[in-house]
């Protein structure tokens, strides 16, 4: 994994250029071309921390491209790996930052079909071998893995810029306007040293926008979606263009295909994407909680290692070194003792990191930092704690389990939409054939939700009539439990109130999905699978795997792979029936509720989440996690007043520094902070208190502008 910066002039520069240049041979003095190479080097040491061990800058002949790269070693670790990458014939040049799969195979491919060249042993340079060979967009079919690259096309015929980006947004990118130039980088604090002066995009902010679109918090810097890429050309501009999407059995038209086929399926899949997220140059290891998903992965990283010999990364080990998070056991959110049995059962080794309230406190700010946006909960200040273990003990790269939830139905606000209609793919499942007994949870199902979301300090949308869509019941429905985490109104200045009057945000997110998707959730797709499209596209991409992933992982130059989110893997699950991922069952074998669910909740718990994946990785988890039921990885909400986040948050939202963000309103903070901490603290109060750190946090490091009403436009 890596960093990168790239600078690309719309239109041609007042001057020729004689020769293209490096940072090695030209100062920021000797022309404008030395000015370009040195603030993209500037540019990339503000986001060195996710590419410490290389940098480099590349600038064209014709002056209008800059692409500047800063490197973490991963594969070939010689210096003929680092970047920016070069064809042969110096036509072809590209930054990237990731992990192509299938490494060996796509090498071979390139080398005797099609006679390509490599300067490397880099799995990088496969994006200009691809690209060279296939041209766009079919180059980006070949490509597997989490992933986001500039590529420079300078061959003869006409200039060409593609800006490139994984299937799920597993890896950042994101753009902006500066002038005539366009600037295209993994954070956006890499636009700093370019010219950028950030300002608040209040309208992506207070409609929620920034988690459901291609907007971010900061205006005119949007992101390049997943599944996307940017196509640049003096002809026609910047246009962004999708390259691949989900789709879902057709519930019209369903296959009829045994239990057992698809529960061998599913192993075959998931064990073949952990074999290839196991090749690399540098030690490996893996992110153990008490779920099933990282247990499963660590099962049958060891299933590999002691029966196949598969090397774990570059060492010939019977055994996978795993890193833990542990909360005070107090809390209720601690998860750490069912990893150590799960680590004791597979024979592994683990490093467990224990987070108190001071580290929380600690380590805040510098989260909010990295992740460049708010999010509703400490986990992500946990998160950026744990990824300091890997790089403590000389780990580059951690295998983790983000992802099964969203392709397995494991979060509790799935149940709701696939109770909403029948599986017509089993028809002989309990709840297909008993319409009343499926009907009665639906309605159940619904309530519990509503009550969890109250429970844990969520915003509820219930009191508001649902907007018309063109999507169906279904998809509005989901908009609410998307919208669970998006600040109450009140937090808003009465400025930003007056300017956004009675708009539903429930609007921003079915407004994100194109037409011809919204066609199939209307009518070919079953409930449930919409509803998983909706948090994929959204949540997961724009919030999970930001900052629960790359964000606070690379933060910490930490490269973490998710073999869940293998689109091998993920294209086969979509097409699987929804009863195979929730299965009902009439007595819950499901042992303690944890901090989210209650005892209330019995709908809910009378079915089983993931059921599928739970057969597939039988061989490789614990009685105990095969019946445990899902614990979201969630941050205590209470702490003692007085204590160090009491403080910090105290110092931190003060009324001179919420003013001057210019949106909040501090009458709002001022009381959340009275009622949110103690034993009897409100949760919502304390999230409140959460977003509206992190927006002072970015607000100072980054110098953003106060926001007024003329942001509004």
């Amino acid at each position: 994994m890596c960093g990168f910066s790239t600078c690309i002039s719309l239109h041609p520069p007042a001057h020729d250029g004689d020769q293209c240049c490096n940072t090695e041979s030209t100062t920021a003095s000797e022309s404008p071309v030395g000015s370009l190479a040195s603030s993209l080097q500037a540019s990339v040491d503000i986001i060195n921390h996710r590419g410490p061990d290389a940098s480099g800058v590349w600038i064209s002949e014709n002056e209008k491209v800059g692409l500047a790269h800063c490197r973490l070693s991963i594969n070939d670790l010689s210096p003929a790996g680092h970047q920016p990458l070069h064809t042969d014939n110096d036509q072809i040049h590209a930054v990237v930052n990731g992990e192509i799969y299938d490494y060996d195979r796509l090498r071979s491919e390139c080398e005797i079909s099609h006679g390509y060249n490599f300067q490397s042993d880099s799995d990088s340079e496969l994006v200009l071998a691809l690209y060279q060979i296939h041209g766009a967009p079919h180059f980006l079919t070949h490509l597997r893995g989490e992933f986001a690259f500039v590529l420079y096309d300078n061959r003869p015929g006409g200039e060409r810029v593609i800006a490139g980006r994984d299937r799920y947004g597993i890896k950042p990118l994101v753009y902006t306007h500066v002038d005539s130039k366009l600037l295209v980088a993994s954070e956006a604090k890499a636009f700093l040293p370019l010219g950028w002066q950030p300002r608040w995009d209040v309208r992506a902010i207070a409609g929620a926008g920034w988690m459901f679109d291609d907007r971010t918090l900061f205006r005119g810097v949007k992101k390049v979606l997943p599944g996307h890429y940017l196509d640049i050309t003096e002809e026609n501009g910047v246009q962004q263009v999708k390259y691949w999407d989900a789709e879902y059995e057709d519930k019209r038209k369903p296959e009829t295909r045994s239990i057992d086929e698809m529960v061998s399926g599913v192993r075959e899949r998931l064990v073949e994407s952990v074999r290839l997220r196991l090749r690399a140059d540098v030690p490996v290891g893996i992110y153990l909680s008490g779920g099933i998903d990282s247990s499963a992965i660590a099962g049958i990283v060891t299933d590999l290692a002691r029966k196949e010999n598969v090397k774990i990364g570059n060492e010939q080990a019977t055994r996978v070194t795993c890193f833990s998070v542990a909360f005070p056991e107090t809390s209720g959110y601690d998860e750490s003792s069912i990893a150590e049995r799960t680590a004791d059962w597979l024979g592994v080794k683990t490093i467990k990191k224990t987070i108190t309230e001071d580290t929380l406190a600690a380590d805040f700010a510098e989260a909010v930092f990295h992740c460049e946006h708010h999010h509703f909960d400490l986990n992500f200040v946990a998160k950026f704690a744990l990824s300091t273990l890997p790089q403590e003990h000389g780990v580059k790269v951690v295998l983790t389990g983000e992802g099964a939830d969203e392709h397995f139905a494991g979060y509790p606000y799935f149940p709701a939409e696939f109770l909403r209609e029948s599986d017509e793919a089993l028809p002989e499942s309990t709840l297909s054939q008993n319409r009343e007994l499926r009907e009665k949870m639906f309605h159940a199902v619904e309530g519990e939700m509503k009550g969890i979301w109250r429970h844990i300090g969520a915003t509820a949308y219930e009191d508001k009539p649902a907007p018309a869509s063109v999507a169906g019941v279904g998809a509005t429905a989901m908009s609410d439990n998307l919208l669970a985490w998006h600040p109450a109104a009140t937090l808003f200045s009465p400025w930003l109130l007056d300017q956004q009057g009675d708009y539903d945000c429930r609007a921003t997110v079915l407004d994100s999905y194109p037409i011809d998707v919204q066609a199939k959730m209307r009518s070919r797709w079953h409930p449930l699978h919409t509803s998983m499209y909706m948090w994929n596209k959204n949540s997961l991409a724009n919030v999970l795997l930001s900052c629960l992933g790359d964000r606070t992982e690379m933060a910490h130059s930490v490269e973490a792979r998710t073999p869940f989110l293998d689109h091998h893997l993920t294209e086969y699950v979509n097409r699987l029936p929804p009863s195979v991922k929730l299965r009902y069952a009439a007595e819950s074998e499901n042992g303690e509720l944890g901090p989210t669910w209650t005892s209330s909740s019995m709908a809910l718990q009378s079915l089983n989440e993931k059921w599928i994946l739970r057969q597939a990785v039988r061989p490789y988890i614990t009685d105990e996690l095969y019946k445990r039921k899902k614990h979201p990885f969630l941050a205590p909400t209470k702490w003692a007043m007085g204590g160090p986040l009491h403080q910090m948050f105290q110092d931190l939202l003060t009324e001179k520094s919420v003013n001057e963000l210019g949106f909040v309103n501090f009458e709002t903070i001022k009381q959340a902070m009275d009622i949110a901490w103690g034993e009897v603290a409100d949760p919502k109060a304390f999230r409140l208190l959460v977003y509206c750190g992190a927006w002072v946090t970015l607000g100072q490091r980054f110098g953003v502008a106060t926001a007024g009403p003329s942001d509004w436009e």
